[in-house]
Parts: C-alpha cells; structure tokens; sequence
C-alpha cells in the first residue's frame, strides 16, 4: 500500500521560509495528482497546493499564490513544498495527499485523495 511520509516542518519567524517533502514509497510508475493541505488550530482543512505529475500542472491556494511552490522529483518519488515569505496564518499541521493515476480535477477537494501522511507541524512566530 501507497505511503507517505513529510518532513521539513518546524519553527521559523516571520518572513523566513521552509521546505515540505513528501516522499512516497510503493508508489506505480505512472502520472498522479499529490497536493499537500493544512490545518491550523480550530480551523477546517485548507488546499494549499497541488502538482499533477504526467505534467508538472500546479494549482495553488489563494492565501498562498506567489509566496508557496509545489515541485517533484520523480527519480525520488518526492514531492516539495517550498514555503516563502511565511507569516503566522501559515501556521498549522502539513499533510501530503496523494490519488495514484487520476487527474486533478477539483484540486481542493480533500475527499478525493485517497492517501495521506502523518502530517509535519509548521510554526511560524512573530
């Protein structure tokens, strides 16, 4: 079975910057659509970015356009996301996602992924 593992979280100040990886193991060569999502404390799940791998298509939340980049890897089965300019609203659990061969239609809708991570805590502080 697909897994998922994060890391890169952690705690950083205002305007700094992370790096989120997500590495799949048993993943079937092929295209995939892999986003990661957030959460933060008493808030809903939110999109944060999403890349379909048969062509390097991305989509990117609103509350992170121009400052997050999702990337891949597909010699190491990784998937990247570059965190910049982070303020304390980007504070929250980072989770990886993935649904092995299908397209990424409706990016955001967490429903429709069927693997996830364990999650990476980021801290951003003022």
């Amino acid at each position: 079975q697909l897994q998922l593992v994060e890391s890169g979280g952690g705690s950083v100040q205002v305007g700094g910057s992370l790096r989120l990886s997500c590495a799949a193991s048993r993943l079937t060569p092929g295209s995939h659509c892999m986003a990661w999502f957030r959460q933060g404390v008493g808030k809903g799940r939110e999109g944060v970015a999403a890349i379909y791998t048969g062509n390097n298509s991305t989509w990117y939340g609103d509350s992170v356009k121009g400052r997050f980049t999702i990337s891949q890897d597909n010699a190491k089965d990784t998937v990247y996301l570059q965190m910049n300019s982070l303020k304390p609203e980007d504070s929250g659990m980072y989770y990886c996602s993935a649904r092995p061969h299908r397209m990424c239609w409706a990016p955001f809708r967490d429903e429709e992924y069927y693997y996830w991570g364990q999650g990476t805590q980021v801290t951003v502080s003022s």
